[in-house]
């Protein structure tokens, strides 16, 4: 048997432009919306990622006509008719996709709605709770059932779905998306409250105007949706993946390089931006992207939390800690999304990091996580040498983590589970070796003691 991995030998300052791709959670959410009407809708700026590839086959199951020209970056998707409303099992725990397929599907068929349980990063349970509370008060009947070795949700709304007053007990995105996306057909005007208002949230609504559907955004995050009959063609191109560019980004300044991230979205990162600023990290905003730069030592003492947008991303958190763990003081960093995003550090931690967790809310915020004993709280000093490792990706974010520590250690490293990467990353090697960074992706073949075992 074999394994692609990341050989990485660090030490190198980054230099160059690099272009960051289209958002992840955009297009996967988008391809889903298109399917609440038969019309043809043309994407631009699409990632070349297995995100997107997972997501274009559950859409190629229930009877959308794809093609999608990945040299271009385009994709046109057209479901002029549902073939099947039933998503098979060998999808579940793929992505977080399949869930979303209730709302989008609830106002086309009459038929049952039956998906697979969701899936994603192990970063701690993401339950869709406000889902189902949600669409079952827009009239939606949804249950739980044991299917071979994995559940499954069926779902239908053979009466119809009927607009109404939602309160989000928490501005869940996923939650947040379900729910518009079961509106756009429902009779009358719906109301969400308290709802995530990410830079994708936006990006969905504004597709979702171009289809045809009649969207308000209040201040207070408030969403409010009217029934909506009549569809049109649309030609949509989405949005810069923020997470990526403040990778590149936060790749740059801790190698002590400048990488210009052509793409990045000054608007959709004013929160990032502010700590970087406050780090000693330089950056200057252009017109079609951002200049990120060493500019002298870094300076620790940060706090942060992370938080619903326009809160610091949750995402952002991981290659931020490696960035700490280069800078002068200590910082600490508070998650308050999810109870099982430090995982990553005790490997960061074998690297030579001086990481300390805690199950303290170690922030002016008391979050959910207070008393449930997870170790969401962590104190990183700096600055510290990190050394070459064997490492295992676990998941997305801690992949990129761990490509960054290892881009600053001087000895080689070599990364696995790759496949974590690729869901969010495009051609993460290539571009990193544009800039200059030791770096290739080969195959090893494993021995036989290690497959057998």
């Amino acid at each position: 048997m074999t394994k692609e991995v990341l050989k990485i030998t660090g030490g190198s300052a980054l230099k160059g432009t690099v272009r960051a791709a289209g958002a992840k959670n955009a297009i996967t959410k988008l391809l889903v919306a298109s399917l609440l009407s038969e019309k043809k809708c043309i994407f631009f700026n699409v990632p070349n990622i297995q995100e997107v590839e997972i997501t274009v086959e559950l859409c190629k199951e229930i009877g959308s006509e794809i093609t999608w020209d990945k040299e271009e970056r385009t994709l046109e998707i057209q479901t002029k008719e549902l073939k099947t409303s039933y998503i098979p099992q060998r999808f579940s725990g793929a992505n977080r996709v399949p869930i979303l397929m209730i709302g989008a599907l609830l106002g086309r068929t009459n038929e049952s709605i039956i998906v697979p349980t969701a899936g994603g990063c192990k970063i701690g349970p993401r339950p869709i709770n406000f889902h189902i509370a949600s669409l079952e008060k827009l009239g939606a009947t949804i249950e739980y059932r044991e299917m071979r070795k994995e559940g499954a949700y069926f779902a239908q709304a053979h009466n119809g779905l009927k607009g109404t007053e939602i309160s989000l007990p928490f501005p869940s995105v996923g939650a947040t998306e379900n729910t518009i996306l079961a509106a756009v057909r429902a009779k009358g005007t719906t109301l969400i409250r308290n709802a995530a208002i990410e830079p994708e949230i936006i990006d969905l609504i504004l597709f979702l105007q171009k289809l045809g559907a009649v969207i308000f955004v209040d201040v207070d995050r408030t969403i409010r949706i009217e029934e909506t009959r009549t569809f049109y063609e649309v030609q949509h191109t989405v949005i810069t993946d923020r997470i990526e560019a403040a990778s590149l980004g936060m790749a740059a300044i801790s190698t002590k390089g400048r990488v210009f991230v052509e793409g990045a979205q000054h608007a959709h990162m004013i929160t990032f931006l502010n700590k970087i600023r406050k780090l000693g990290g330089g950056f200057t905003a252009k017109n079609n992207g951002i200049e990120f730069f060493y500019q002298g030592p870094l300076q620790g003492g940060l706090h942060i939390e992370t938080d619903v947008h326009p809160g610091f991303l949750t995402d952002w958190q991981q290659p931020f800690v490696v960035l700490m763990t280069q800078a002068d003081g200590v910082s600490i960093i508070h998650e308050t999304i999810y109870e099982n995003r430090f995982g990553y550090a005790a490997t960061l931690k074998e690297m030579g990091a001086d990481i300390e967790l805690f199950t303290h809310c170690l922030g002016g915020k008391t979050c959910r996580f207070s008393s449930q004993c997870f170790e969401h709280s962590i104190i990183v000093k700096g600055p510290t040498p990190l050394v070459g490792k064997e490492i295992d990706v676990p998941d997305l974010r801690a992949g990129f983590a761990y490509v960054l520590a290892a881009l600053i250690a001087k000895e080689e490293s070599t990364i696995s589970g790759l496949h974590y990467l690729d869901r969010g990353y495009e051609n993460l090697a290539e571009k990193l070796a544009s800039l200059g960074a030791t770096i290739e992706r080969t195959t090893l073949k494993l021995e036989a003691s290690r497959t057998t075992s």
